[in-house]
């Protein structure tokens, strides 16, 4: 068994225009005085990180891993989440989705999906030159407004949208094999991969692509009443990144799933800090720990309620009370009789 690394922060949540979360060093001296031993960077905050820079120079690369070292903490791995997003994207979502490219790119889907397109190419070779081997993103979504189809879907719309999504995704996967780093997708809703069964579709559409991975965050499944440890058992093989993230679903004779088109605060589901949530967090890091996951466990912090500060706070010792030290003996070592071929075959009375 290996043990899990951590605790990790992903910074998304946390950039800002004051210190301490205005500049890369200075949010890395914060994460830092938590506790935590590594940072997950968002590719897309341009003023903290130069992706396409970090792609076409290793001493740039080497810089930033360097900047992030000097304060006692690893890059975890980097995040396109933003850019992902905009490998596919139905019509209907676009002006709401402009404003996740650059300005030259709005009003313009099929050179903003280019953009993305090259964004995530830089991110696996930026990747390779910041010694990392997995990946964060999005998977896009061409079928989500259908999710709950009224009225029914059209035969083979299905098969058609998937068939579209592998043949973007393919190529880009093709990149990351040959820079040795797993994407691992963000199973969400409003992604086309936001279940299991979503997830094996695409897979067998781009041919069980080894590079094609998973971000695990149970957060996301008890908002659709998923059995999030059951998915441990299914895809551990998969699983090479972990978000953790808690959330909690009260449903009420008013409300459900769907949530009412409310806000946060008010939906029957709805993402916590750590520990505030009710997410099984021993029971999912004794299933990783089982399954010989050897990556980071990190916090993603989404709360509605909690202070971000707190919850960074918090989340910290959370995690690193959570990381289990797994045992190098069984425990009944001591009781062992030794034995060898010959005195097993004995016991079994085969000589």
């Amino acid at each position: 068994m290996k043990n899990i690394k951590g605790p990790g922060i992903f910074l998304a949540q946390f950039l800002g225009e004051k210190p301490p979360f205005n500049t890369l060093e200075e949010i890395c001296k914060w994460a830092a005085g938590l506790g935590y031993k590594g940072v997950q960077i968002p590719s897309w905050a341009n003023s903290y990180f130069d992706l396409q820079k970090a792609a076409e120079s290793k001493t740039y690369a080497d810089e930033i891993k360097g900047l992030v070292n000097s304060h006692g903490l690893e890059i975890t791995e980097l995040s396109t989440h933003l850019q992902g997003q905009l490998v596919a994207v139905h019509p209907a979502y676009d002006e709401l989705f402009d404003g996740f490219a650059p300005e030259q790119y709005r009003n313009n889907p099929k050179a903003r999906q280019e953009w993305a397109v090259q964004q995530l190419k830089y991110a696996a070779k930026a990747s390779q030159n910041l010694g990392l081997n997995a990946h964060a993103t999005f998977s896009g979504a061409l079928i989500w407004q259908t999710v709950y189809p009224w009225p029914q879907r059209p035969a083979g719309l299905v098969e058609t949208a998937f068939t579209e999504l592998a043949n973007r995704w393919k190529p880009i996967l093709d990149v990351f094999d040959e820079n040795g780093v797993d994407l691992c997708y963000e199973i969400h809703p409003g992604e086309d991969l936001h279940d299991g069964v979503s997830y094996e579709m695409f897979l067998e559409k781009v041919n069980n692509h080894k590079r094609a991975c998973l971000l695990y965050d149970p957060s996301h499944f008890v908002l659709q009443c998923l059995d999030y440890l059951d998915y441990i058992d299914i895809y551990h093989e998969r699983i090479k990144m972990f978000h953790a993230k808690d959330a909690e679903f009260n449903p009420t004779g008013r409300q459900g799933v769907y949530g009412g088109y409310q806000s946060w605060v008010n939906r029957a589901g709805r993402f916590r800090s750590l520990g505030d949530g009710q997410v099984d967090f021993k029971a999912i890091f004794s299933k990783l720990a089982a399954y010989d996951y050897e990556g980071w466990a990190v916090l993603e912090w989404e709360c509605a309620i909690k202070h971000p500060e707190d919850g960074a706070r918090e989340g910290a010792e959370f995690i690193k009370n959570h990381i289990i030290h797994v045992t190098e003996h069984a425990f009944d070592d001591f009781a062992s009789a030794g034995g060898d071929e010959s005195f097993n075959r004995k016991l079994l009375g085969l000589d």
